[in-house]
């Protein structure tokens, strides 16, 4: 991961292959707008889109965009090569920074709605964000592409849909090193960022803003799809008084749980549409558990996780205030906004656990209910299962199954941690360090 950043902020290396430059030449093949509600109003005025999941927008360009930083392992998914020189760099730039339409993109918003820190918003949707589309790869991968901080759309509200440098790089940045860690990961291909293009920004948050560079990031994952998509057609709710923008139109819910299984389950053979549905709620309830658990065994805040952020494929994406805990404290806060502490680390596996009785609920229509709380029951038992699994591989512990003595000492470690304030990954990666048949090694790593 390191080498593509870094040969993508140095220099522009050679590569064979491809003759194609910047994105031309995909291959889109864009079935969730064909096959989904689309809004045709491009309109960027913010509204209700009611009775829609996607709305045409197009992204606002940035002036003079230079190439920051790239993944050529991302953008090989695309059967893209990065830039050999700086013609083909420029295009790579003007086409994520707004300026060069993309060949066969459909530029679009996604309407959705959401819980954000407990309580319903109503509408939320892409408020910085355009869907180009789906490109499908030389090897049959159907990846969808997405710019991130490229301008307003109808769900930007009173913000200007604009990314700064400095967010851009993080989720550039985490989104490879999630991958790397083998982690489920939205993709980032590369990070555009303008002198030109300005804006204001309180980036420590101390009621002073200055003017800083503006970004945009070319991210790729197999769906952007999240469980507030399915909150659309949400009633009013009793204590915020807002609904979703689509309320009572639990049709269009149906329409998209259609389209999931269409895409992602082409080989179910329930003749029981509930019963697909049913199988479709299940698998997102283990894939949240697994990832929740992955997150915990590297020190991963995520830091917002309203059902807005949260991936229908297990995917950690809508990086924003994230930080990998470094002195172990389960309780440690990395939103400056989470003044309750609802999202710290050790929240994050029972908030996710309540934000899929959310989608559950949003779902409800059209699922059997007394079977889909069997499959919610389970995200206890898989959410251990993966972290016991994880935490006993860090510690070497290869037997087939977890005694009970391989879980205390995983229980024993963390509090030891916790007492010493020991830096959580550091304290890890010095257990490579010792040789199990010396004791005096030991000391010798614990002394450090």
């Amino acid at each position: 991961m390191s080498r593509s950043v870094i040969s993508g902020v140095r220099r522009f290396a050679s590569s064979a292959g491809s003759t194609t430059v910047g994105l031309s030449g995909l291959k889109f093949d864009n079935t969730q707008l064909r096959k989904l509600p689309v809004d045709p109003d491009p309109g960027v005025a913010p509204r209700q889109v009611s009775g829609y999941l996607f709305t045409r927008a197009r992204p606002v360009p940035i002036s003079e965009p230079q190439v920051v930083g790239y993944s050529a392992a991302a953008l090989g998914l695309l059967d893209v090569h990065p830039p050999r020189d700086r013609e083909e760099a420029s295009v790579l730039a003007r086409q994520v920074g707004g300026e060069l339409p993309v060949e066969g993109a459909e530029y679009a918003a996604h309407c959705y709605a959401g819980y954000q820190f407990g309580t319903f918003a109503g509408q939320l949707g892409d408020g910085r964000a355009h869907l180009l589309g789906e490109v499908v790869n030389s090897r049959g991968e159907r990846w969808e592409l997405q710019l991130k901080g490229s301008g307003a759309t109808p769900f930007s509200r009173t913000f200007d849909g604009r990314a700064v440098l400095r967010s851009c790089l993080r989720e550039f940045l985490c989104s490879e090193a999630m991958h790397g860690l083998g982690i489920p990961t939205t993709r980032a291909g590369c990070v555009v960022a303008s002198q030109r293009t300005l804006v204001l920004r309180d980036p420590l948050y101390s009621g002073s803003s200055v003017e800083e560079p503006t970004s945009v990031v070319l991210r790729l994952a197999p769906s952007f799809l999240r469980f507030g998509s399915f909150e659309v057609a949400r009633p009013e709710h009793p204590t915020t008084g807002r609904a979703g923008p689509s309320a009572g139109k639990e049709e269009l819910v149906k329409q998209l749980l259609d389209y999931v299984v269409e895409r992602f389950y082409p080989d179910l053979d329930e003749s029981d549409p509930s019963q697909r549905y049913l199988h479709v709620y299940g698998d997102i309830v283990q894939r949240t558990a697994q990832l929740v658990a992955q997150w915990m065994c590297v020190g991963f805040v995520h830091g917002v996780l309203n059902t807005d952020n949260m991936s229908i494929r297990g995917l950690t994406f809508d990086f924003g205030p994230f930080e990998f805990m470094e002195y172990y404290d389960p309780k440690h806060v990395s939103n400056v906004s989470d003044k309750q502490g609802l999202y710290c680390y050790e929240n994050q596996p029972q908030i996710c656990r309540w934000n899929l009785l959310r989608l559950g609920e949003a779902l409800s229509a059209w699922l059997p209910q007394a079977a889909a709380m069997q499959r919610f029951a389970r995200f206890d038992e898989l959410y251990q299962q993966q972290f016991q699994l994880r935490m006993r591989r860090k510690l070497g512990l290869l037997s087939a199954a977890p005694t009970d003595q391989e879980q205390r000492l995983v229980l024993q470690l963390l509090q030891t941690l916790q007492n010493t304030a020991a830096d959580f990954t550091a304290a890890f990666r010095s257990l490579s360090a010792v040789d199990p048949t010396s004791e005096a090694s030991l000391d010798a790593v614990v002394e450090k």
